[in-house]
């Protein structure tokens, strides 16, 4: 039976933009509990995957069932995520907007992930019904991509959210 190295997100400092990013070439892991590695949270990577992350013959459905629980997860203990590519000219006015709110999203590049940040993007569309990147979360809530975020924060909107986001994350 052929094994199949997992290769699990993990978290990142995106020199170029400085945002807190998600990424294949990083030493410590995010959301592992999500993928069942629960041993691994906190472990350096390398150690991590030599001890418990290869998956064998595990089902597509199972996989993306775990995918979206991690993102389930993921926008709902970060009070800002974007799902981003990094060449993509519409995910960097989104993070440049954040950045002149003062606002440090965390930022998963999908196209740093390999295998993964396909299926990532395939299973973001499948929760938001949005195909494209940005895909934009504040407040645990899908708000669209580049031109909604963009409308949101010209209407005034997206400050309200953010503010009202802040407030939930300073009670927990």
């Amino acid at each position: 039976m052929a094994v199949t190295a997992f290769n699990p997100l993990k978290l990142a400092s995106s020199p170029r933009d400085s945002f807190p990013s998600i990424s294949s070439s990083t030493s410590y892991s995010v959301s592992l509990i999500s993928f069942g590695f629960r041993n691994c949270v906190g472990s350096p990577l390398k150690k991590c995957l030599k001890q418990t992350c290869s998956v064998r013959a595990m089902s597509s459905s199972s996989f993306e069932s775990g995918m979206e629980e991690s993102v389930k997860k993921t926008v709902a203990d970060n009070t800002v995520v974007v799902y981003s590519k990094t060449w993509c000219p519409y995910c960097s006015e989104v993070k440049t907007l954040f950045k002149r709110l003062g606002v440090q999203p965390l930022v998963v590049e999908l196209d740093e992930l390999g295998p993964q940040g396909t299926q990532l993007q395939k299973v973001l569309e499948t929760l938001t019904g949005q195909r494209t990147v940005p895909s934009v979360f504040v407040g645990g809530k899908h708000i669209g991509g580049c031109t909604d975020t963009v409308n949101l924060n010209r209407k005034g909107e997206l400050e309200l959210m953010l503010a009202e986001a802040n407030g939930k994350t300073d009670q927990t």
